[in-house]
């Protein structure tokens, strides 16, 4: 490819999104790049204060365990006060339980306040998915989230790298490091970023905050397959970081050659996932997660067979694409199952499948490896792949193909949202809301839109 078409290519897959988008995209690299407690926690604990590896463990779990009960009250808050004061919350706590972490000694309050950091730092992730679906128009949304996804690879792989060096002369100047680049991200969020929370227009309907409630997540049965295939998907790519150094050091590699191994997905990550998101934006969902779901899982199974570091490095080629084709395609599907007024809840359902996939892995991988031995833990990667891979194939059979462009199709209902001065154009299917583009998704306040 020419140097003229890949700057045409790098311009097509940028331009045309809104500016608040870039805003909270640059606020999601700011603050992945100042990730330092969930790579280094291990090793801080280990190796700085002397603790156990069962402590180690203990506190991980912790960790996980704030993700798992924040992910549905930052979701409901999502909803009722606003995606911009959720995000405000959930990064001021952060950066305030973060740095607070870099000065805890006793055992039991380093635990603790690991909880509160792995809550305040997952309560984020309900608020950006909805506010990206409220300022992104439905035919740019894979590419936005893909985007977004890239900026949290490459926020990571520098950090990873940057936290190394760092630890070297401080592990509580890494902390304050994240505190500080957190508490940036805030200051971002608070100068550049309004409020994107639709309110129904002035019809007689309910408010958004009593539009959807918990209750009506957990009866959608049709997201709730999502939300545990999504699970299953989830446990599968954890292993990546859980169960392949385990097996790898009781094969006898270093340290240096899981890293090694492990810097591939990364690596492929920042470099492919662009190219890969122009291959995929526009193919049909159903496919693509078939398909990424048996990348995930035959890509873990394959590591069976793996005697050096050069064959686990291509089983890690192998997964690492399930993801860049997972991620993106199921954030967007989400969004096209979530009622407009229920985006904070439904993506906080989401956010909670990965947080317990992230509880659950440990636990899972440490079981299978010692009973079992690691080769069991990666055939049954390939059978919950495989899982997924069929409940993906029969559960999108039950979900409307969306139109090229977010077209209406025949049978719709409209409704009319307005966002911050301009009106956003549902429409409704089976039970399943949509935004329409008819013929572009925002139009000004003043104009009337027909109802169907």
């Amino acid at each position: 490819m020419s140097l003229a078409a890949l700057r045409r290519a790098a311009r097509e897959t940028v331009s045309g999104l809104p500016r608040e988008f870039w805003w909270l995209w640059t606020s999601t690299l700011v603050n992945r790049l100042g990730a330092f407690v969930s790579t280094f926690m291990a090793l801080y604990l280990t190796l700085d204060r002397g603790y156990s590896a069962t402590y180690a463990g203990l506190v991980a779990s912790l960790y996980g365990l704030g993700g798992v009960v924040s992910s549905i009250g930052s979701g409901v808050l999502t909803d009722r006060i606003g995606r911009r004061p959720t995000l405000l919350i959930a990064q001021s706590s952060t950066a305030a339980s973060v740095a607070l972490l870099g000065f805890m000694h006793d055992p039991v309050a380093i635990a603790a306040v690991a909880c509160l950091v792995g809550a305040a730092s997952n309560a984020s992730r309900p608020a950006v998915q909805a506010m990206m679906a409220d300022i992104v128009r439905p035919e740019d949304r894979i590419r936005a989230f893909s985007l977004n996804y890239w900026a949290i690879n490459l926020g990571f792989a520098i950090s990873s790298m940057a936290a190394g060096f760092i630890a070297e002369v401080s592990y509580r100047a890494g902390f304050l490091l994240e505190a500080g680049m957190t508490a940036v991200c805030a200051v971002v969020v608070f100068l550049r970023l309004p409020e994107s929370r639709p309110s129904v227009a002035a019809d007689g309907s309910k408010g958004a905050a009593d539009a959807v409630g918990l209750g009506t997540v957990l009866r959608d049965g049709r997201f709730m397959s999502v939300v545990g295939l999504s699970f299953l998907v989830a446990l599968v790519f954890q292993q990546g970081s859980v169960g392949l150094p385990v097996a790898m050091g009781e094969a006898g590699f270093t340290p240096a050659d899981y890293g090694t191994a492990i810097a591939v997905n990364g690596f492929l990550i920042v470099a492919l996932q662009i190219p890969v998101t122009r291959l995929i934006e526009h193919r049909d969902a159903k496919r693509l997660l078939v398909v990424s779901s048996i990348l995930a899982g035959y890509g873990f199974g394959l590591t069976a067979f793996a005697g050096s570091v050069g064959v686990f490095a291509l089983t890690v080629c192998v997964w690492t694409l399930g993801e860049m084709i997972n991620a993106p395609t199921q954030t967007g599907l989400v969004v096209r199952l979530s009622p407009v007024q229920g985006r904070g809840r439904y993506q906080g359902m989401y956010t909670l499948s990965w947080a317990v996939a992230a509880l659950v892995a440990p636990l899972m991988s440490g079981f299978v490896i010692d009973r079992f031995g690691a080769e069991w833990l990666w055939g049954l990667c390939a059978v919950v792949g495989t899982g997924a891979a069929v409940g993906y194939g029969a559960l999108m059979r039950r979900v409307p193909a969306a139109e090229p462009g977010g077209e209406a199709v025949e049978g719709f209902t409209e409704v009319n949202v307005e966002v911050e001065g301009f009106t956003e154009v549902n429409v409704e299917v089976e039970g399943f809301a949509e935004e329409a583009v008819v013929p572009s998704v925002l139009r000004p306040a003043t104009e009337t839109t027909a109802s169907s």
